[in-house]
């Protein structure tokens, strides 16, 4: 064979080399360009830890723009399985609460109850994982006398929340909200005059003094662990609606501090007769004529003769349930409620703060 069609063979199978490489490498490009790879870059095939942690935001939350609230300990140890109640319960929008302490560096805001952390500050979670956009609330619904202080607490927290109307997140332990069309309110009907529910007891409480003193004068229907007759939530209904008037004593006289003992008796049609903080401070959550504030009387026998005398006018009587023509008593629903409370908050209010006087603001 002659020299010519081998050197022709040769170009041939060069050129055929060249075009199957410049073939390989269009592929190649189109293949960068259509995935998105970068050439030498790791990060564009594994992805970054930013990038898992927005992964595990997704799978976490129904929604990014959620606030996440992280109850630390339930409050007395109640175990509650349905915490993302927010929105379908007490119609706070992009709400995510939530008791899993994985969640811990990625919550918004913290929830410490503070009878959890009284005796033993290792119950608090780890300050020095803190992260900076954290707001740690300070929650207490117990009054300063049955509070232990700690002055640890100084700079520690963000928030409060508590039953005081100063508080960063006020939440009373009852309210009354306005309502239309409500017809004339009936009293349920009374087989019993003045009536007392009670389980803590101390001779030297302010409760329990008068008490002594009031029962001298009329006749008082006690219940509950204190006279040793423990009662059922279903009692508890039935004995408070079936009084006409109740014995709402608080067991200790703060600021603000009006307990479930005032608001349950007004919401079950019953006349409650207040020992606590001032008739002023009572008025400024309640009509000044939907109870009876011992410190209206100059004794206990005053205020016996004052309830007597109402027993025998049923059209005095009535006049305690006018407030009943426009208002409604709402209670929270321990503590889920504070939870949701607490998060839309957070979510009205970004700015930095913190509770750096704790100390005086509570127990002074």
């Amino acid at each position: 064979m002659s020299s010519e069609p081998v050197h022709r063979i040769q170009r041939l199978l060069l050129l055929g080399a060249v075009i199957l490489g410049c073939f390989v490498t269009l592929f190649v490009m189109y293949l960068n360009s259509s995935t998105g790879w970068q050439s030498g870059t790791v990060e564009s095939i594994a992805p970054s830890e930013h990038a898992k942690e927005r992964i595990e935001d997704v799978l976490t939350k129904k929604d990014h723009n959620e606030t996440t609230v992280l109850i630390w300990l339930w409050p007395f140890g109640e175990k509650i399985d349905k915490v993302n109640v927010c929105a379908s319960k007490f119609s706070i929008d992009g709400c995510f609460i939530t008791t899993d302490r994985n969640l811990y560096n990625k919550s918004d805001g913290v929830i410490i109850h503070h009878r959890d952390i009284r005796s033993n500050l290792s119950h608090l979670p780890p300050p020095h994982q803190r992260p900076s956009f954290q707001k740690w609330i300070w929650m207490n619904l117990e009054s300063p006398t049955h509070s232990s202080q700690l002055a640890v607490m100084k700079n520690l927290f963000n928030l409060t929340l508590n039953y005081r109307r100063d508080a960063d997140i006020p939440v009373p332990y009852g309210s009354l909200i306005f309502i239309e069309g409500v017809d004339n309110f009936v009293p349920p009907r009374k087989n019993k005059l003045l009536c007392w529910i009670v389980s803590h007891w101390k001779q030297n409480m302010a409760r329990v003094k008068y008490y002594n003193e009031l029962q001298k004068h009329i006749k008082v229907d006690v219940y509950g662990k204190a006279f040793n007759k423990s009662i059922t939530r279903q009692d508890y209904v039935s004995i408070l609606t079936s009084c006409k008037f109740y014995l709402a004593f608080e067991n200790s006289i703060h600021k603000d501090y009006i307990t479930e003992k005032f608001y349950n008796s007004l919401g079950m049609g019953t006349v409650p007769v207040v020992l606590g903080p001032s008739r002023h401070n009572y008025e400024n959550f309640v009509q000044g004529d939907a109870f009876i504030h011992v410190d209206d009387f100059a004794s206990p026998k005053d205020l016996a003769d004052y309830i007597l005398q109402l027993d025998k006018n049923e059209e005095r009587y009535r006049r305690f349930f006018e407030w009943r023509r426009h208002f409604q008593v709402k209670r929270l629903h321990f503590w889920i409620e504070h939870a949701c409370v607490a998060c839309d908050y957070l979510r009205r209010h970004r700015k930095y703060q913190v509770v750096n006087n704790l100390d005086t603001w509570f127990w002074d």
